[in-house]
């Protein structure tokens, strides 16, 4: 069951690519996802800048490997989510970012950031929302007894996992599936929506 969208990724590669400013927490394995459909010609942006929050995050790795600038804010250093939005902010307007792209951010976003990018602050949810928004979303699934899970591309809004949705795709739940097992399925399917859900929403 995983997502047949005959619409190419970009459908205007004339245009000029979109500015990108990648949020990330842990393995960055959408942010890489997002780096390769962009190298391959399947998504016509760039990646101006990747934030992290945590030092000992791989995403890191993932953009020095790649040749992509990197920021760390740890969200530690900050008093607040707002003052820690403020500091994101700042780095996006000075990397000239026109969207935002969370990826695997696992820190809830205030008005401060979503402000100052209305309708231009992508993340992606390991479930078929509105089903099972917030965190242990995979293991809120399997507890429910779903036959079927994913993962949605949406819009970022105050409430947590609550924004329009763009794309999503979805998979079986097998009898013997964990979380882990399940959740590698689902990643499987981030990896390809992904690109495609900032090229549906930036094309309108």
């Amino acid at each position: 069951m995983s997502p047949r969208v005959s619409l190419p990724v970009s459908t205007h590669q004339n245009s000029a690519p979109l500015k990108l400013g990648i949020m990330a927490s842990g393995s960055g394995s959408n942010f890489e996802c997002i780096a390769q459909a962009i190298a391959s010609g399947e998504l016509n942006a760039q990646i101006q800048v990747m934030v992290y929050n945590r030092p000992e995050a791989k995403a890191a790795d993932r953009a020095d490997r790649l040749g992509i600038s990197r920021v760390l804010l740890n969200h530690r250093d900050y008093p607040s989510r707002e003052a820690l939005d403020g500091a994101i902010v700042s780095v996006m307007q000075e990397h000239q970012v026109d969207w935002i792209i969370m990826a695997g951010w696992m820190r809830v976003v205030t008005q401060v950031l979503i402000q100052a990018f209305p309708r231009r602050m992508l993340n992606i949810h390991p479930s078929l929302l509105p089903s099972f928004p917030g965190v242990r979303a995979v293991e809120q699934a399997l507890a429910a007894g779903v036959k079927v899970a994913g993962c949605t591309v949406h819009y970022v809004e105050l409430e947590v996992d609550s924004g329009p949705i763009i794309i999503q795709a979805a998979v079986p739940v097998l009898p013997d599936d964990t979380a882990e097992t399940l959740h590698a399925r689902i990643q499987v399917q981030e990896h390809l929506i992904y690109p495609r859900g900032i090229a549906l929403a930036a094309g309108g």
